[in-house]
Formats: C-alpha cells, sequence, structure tokens
C-alpha cells in the first residue's frame, strides 16, 4: 500500500524532466553571468587601480573582502535556503550582487569599490542554491541523482565557458568606452538575473522550515575574520612593528577556541567541527585551505605583474588587457581539462595517488614562475600546469569530503571544503597586498609598482601552499575515495562544483 501511495505520488519521469528543463535553461542564464563577473574584472584591474588613484597591488585588498565577504554569505545563506526558501534567498542574493556591481560604476573611491566588490561575493552563493533547486525539482523520480548531476554539470560547464567570454570581452573593449560604462556591463546583467529568478523560477516551499541559523557561530566566525583582516590592514599602514596588528592577529586566533567549543555543541553549526575528527576528512579540508591560498591569491598578482611595463620597473610583461583575457582563457581551459580528466585519471590509480600527483602539479607550475617570468610564452606554459593541478584538486576535494563524511553531512562537508578554500585565499590576497604594497622597484622609480622581489614571495608561497596540500593529501587512508560506488554516490550527493 505504501508503495502505490509513493507511486501515486511520483510524478511522470517526462514532467520531471519537462519542469528540470526549463529551470536549467533559467539557472544556466545565472551562471553565464556569474562566469563573466569572474572573468570580466582581471583584464581592466590596472585601469580600475588608475581609475582610483591605487596601486596595483591594493587591489588585493578587494579580492580579500570579496573572499571573506563570500564565505559568510555561502555558510549563512545556504542554510537560509532550506529554512527561507531557496528561490527566495537566491533573489536576494542576485539582489546584493547587482547593488555591488552598480556600486562599481558609480564607486569614486577606494572606500565605495570596496563596499561594492564585497556586496558582489553574494554571487558565490548561487550555485549551492542552484542545485537545491534543482534537487527539489526532481523530487519523486528514481533518477534523481543521476539528473541532479547531470544538471548540476551544465551549470558549471556554462561557468567556466562564460569566465573566458567575460576575460576577452573586457580586454577587447577596454581603452574602447568609458572605464564606468565598461564596468556597467556586469551591472546590467546581474540585474537581470534578478528578474529571470523573480519571474521565472516557480516558488517553493522550506525544507527545514523549524530550524534556526546558526547566528552565534557565524558572529563568531565573522569577528575572527575581521579581526585577521584589520590586523593585516595595520601592517599595511603602520608596518611590520605595530603592536596593534599583532593583537588583533593573536585575537583572531583566540576567538577560535570559543568558536570551536560552541560549534561542537550544536546540532546545526555553521561549520560541523566534529567533522574534522574523522581521519579521511581533515587533511581534505586543510587541503583545501592551502590550495585556496595557492589558487585564488595567484590570481590579482599574475595581472598585475603582467601589465607591468619592463622598461620602467625593471620586470613584467609589458602585456595589455588582451593579453591577460589570453592568459586567464588559457588557464580556465586546463582548469577545466583538469577536471575533466581527473576522475579517468583516478580511476586508473586510485583517488588518492591521482589527488596528490594533481597537488604536485599545481605547486609545479607556481614554482616555474620563479625562474621562468621574462616573456609571455612563459607564462602560458606557467599557466597550463597550474591550470591542470588547479581543476584536478578542486574537482576531487568535494568528493572526497562527501564520502568520509556521514550520510546526513555530506552537504556540510563539501560546503566546508568550499568555505576552506575560500577562506584560504582571503589570507592569501590580505599577506600578498601587504608584500606587493612596497614601492619602487628601481631607484627613483614612480609610486605604484611592487619590488619584483614581492611577486617572487608571492609564487614562492603559493607554491609552497600547494605542495603542503599534496603532502597532506598524503595523509588521507590509502583507500579514501577509490571505492567508485561510494565516491559516484558522493558526487550525486553533493552536486558541488
Amino acid at each position: 500500500m505504501a508503495a502505490d501511495t509513493h507511486s501515486a505520488a511520483a510524478p511522470p519521469p517526462g514532467l520531471v524532466v519537462s519542469r528540470l528543463a526549463k529551470v536549467i535553461g533559467l539557472l544556466v542564464f545565472t551562471e553565464l553571468v556569474y562566469g563573466i563577473m569572474r572573468g570580466f574584472y582581471s583584464p581592466i584591474i590596472t585601469d580600475v587601480a588608475d581609475h582610483l588613484g591605487i596601486s596595483d597591488g591594493e587591489f588585493n585588498w578587494f579580492e580579500t573582502t570579496q573572499h571573506g565577504t563570500a564565505a559568510l554569505m555561502v555558510l549563512a545563506f545556504s542554510r537560509l535556503g532550506d529554512i527561507r526558501g531557496h528561490k527566495r534567498v537566491l533573489i536576494w542574493t542576485t539582489s546584493l550582487t547587482a547593488v555591488g556591481s552598480w556600486i562599481l560604476v558609480f564607486a569614486p573611491s577606494f572606500t565605495t569599490f570596496l563596499v561594492g566588490y564585497a556586496l558582489q561575493g553574494a554571487c558565490a552563493v548561487w550555485l549551492p542554491i542552484e542545485i537545491a533547486i534543482i534537487y527539489r525539482r526532481t523530487a519523486g523520480s528514481e533518477h534523481q541523482h543521476r539528473l541532479s548531476r547531470h544538471a548540476a554539470g551544465f551549470l558549471v560547464g556554462a561557468f567556466y565557458i562564460s569566465i573566458i567570454a567575460g576575460s576577452v570581452s573586457s580586454g577587447a573593449l577596454a581603452g574602447a568606452m568609458p572605464l564606468p560604462v565598461l564596468l556597467s556591463i556586469p551591472a546590467v546583467l546581474t540585474t537581470a538575473c534578478i528578474i529571470v529568478v523573480r519571474f521565472g523560477i516557480e516558488s517553493d516551499e522550506p525544507t527545514a522550515p523549524a530550524a534556526r541559523p546558526d547566528w552565534v557561530g557565524l558572529g563568531l566566525l565573522a569577528a575572527s575574520l575581521a579581526s585577521f583582516l584589520a590586523g593585516m590592514v595595520f601592517l599595511h599602514l603602520q608596518g611590520a612593528t605595530s603592536p596593534l596588528a599583532w593583537l588583533l592577529v593573536i585575537a583572531c586566533l583566540l576567538i577560535q577556541i570559543p568558536f570551536v567549543r560552541y560549534e561542537a555543541r550544536q546540532r546545526e553549526p555553521v561549520i560541523d567541527v566534529r567533522l574534522l575528527k574523522i581521519r579521511a576528512q581533515w587533511p581534505v579540508q586543510l587541503a583545501a585551505l592551502l590550495f585556496g591560498i595557492a589558487v585564488l591569491g595567484a590570481e590579482i598578482p599574475l595581472v598585475t605583474f603582467a601589465r607591468t611595463d619592463p622598461d620602467v620597473a625593471g620586470y613584467g610583461l609589458g602585456a595589455g588587457a588582451q593579453f591577460v583575457s589570453v592568459a586567464i582563457g588559457t588557464h580556465v581551459i586546463f582548469i577545466a581539462i583538469g577536471a575533466v580528466v581527473f576522475p579517468f585519471v583516478a580511476g586508473l590509480i586510485g583517488a588518492r595517488r591521482a589527488v596528490v600527483s594533481a597537488a604536485f602539479v599545481g605547486a609545479t607550475g607556481f614554482g616555474l614562475w620563479l625562474p621562468f617570468h621574462d616573456s609571455p610564452g612563459q607564462a602560458l606554459v606557467n599557466l597550463v600546469f597550474t591550470g591542470l593541478g588547479s581543476g584536478a584538486v578542486m574537482a576531487a576535494f568535494p568528493a572526497l569530503a562527501a564520502a568520509a563524511a556521514p550520510p546526513d553531512r555530506t552537504g556540510f562537508a563539501t560546503g566546508m571544503t568550499n568555505a576552506a578554500k575560500t577562506i584560504g585565499g582571503t589570507i592569501a590576497t590580505s599577506v600578498f597586498a601587504i608584500v606587493l604594497s612596497a614601492t619602487g622597484s628601481l631607484e627613483g622609480l614612480k609610486e605604484g609598482y611592487a619590488p619584483l622581489s614581492g611577486y617572487l614571495t608571492v609564487w614562492t608561497t603559493c607554491g609552497v601552499a600547494a605542495l603542503l596540500a599534496g603532502l597532506t593529501l598524503l595523509l588521507l587512508p590509502r583507500s579514501a575515495g577509490d571505492e567508485p560506488a561510494t565516491t559516484d554516490s558522493a558526487v550525486s550527493r553533493s552536486g558541488a562544483r
């Protein structure tokens, strides 16, 4: 009788696929916009810096703030989707992103641009919420996991393709129109996302209306991140001898004590610290943080180095926005190749060996920057290595984390890898902003250029972080992620990028 009831309640397979196709089409648009945003700003970083009257190195503060805000928003809004409804939260986050994008168009100063760039971090919430929407739309189908996994593939594919489109378009248009007009393109697109979500996607009911967000845990985490970032700002302003700067960094570490104790007592914590006791779990989370330092921390220095004129600074590639677009496109293509090839390599040599090897490939790519950084060709070769390694590692993390988690905590585990990666990027970009804030690589050089030693420090740090990530992953149990059924089901449940 129960089986009959279930069968009656389940919608016909054709209806499920039809509904899903419409939703995917609309959500693909939001991922296309997200990807365009990710690729759009990098080629014009130097133009924005000139417009705001800041040095190239100071652009790192924008990335730092956005990564920190994104990490907190992902943790908060992902859970709010279950409590308030996923469509509603997607509207909130697209609206925040649009507001941030329009602020960038009219920002007259460093501070206002910083606020706008931080609000844009809300777009990091889109994919987890979109996966939840798709998962709900396939409810009742016996192929729910498979349909959700394929739908996630469409979304991720759209994201990567549009990164290239965003970087190429901004690189081609740079200099051809006033900067505010150029910056209005992402603003218009994110505004269109609000309309698409509001009128194109059906409303849904909350899946956990009785649950409550862990505001205390989120507040402690926010306080810890804010304390660290404030410490980095004072190090930048007052130097390494600033007592206040180091007190703020120490405060960041001390806040972790009540945070961990509080989270360990919660049924629905913002970060499930109990998962870190699992032997196959904590190496993945630590490696995600380390690789976040390497991958996210290297983005802005790559662009500013490429656009530095060697005739003026004594180093750099002297490239324009067009070459930066090509470089970003090359990197993204090989990230995608690494992500696609990883499952096949894992099937041949095992997931543990494959992910460790990928981390070492990425570390090699960052290390190549130290001796080889004098020509665009050398830069592209370096990006091939970092792209292949990064793509494979980032593709492996969600499945490894989900496979090592209890069945009711796979979402937590995959979400934690994303949060750990983003927090790693926050740490890296704030530190690198200080490293690259020194002026003058040659005697009498005009303000605005970091010394070459700053870039060498960045590449060394990224290479060491990627190497440490690989060594950390060696601590995984030898059978970690090597059971095909477990890994496949974990990927199905996670739907993570």
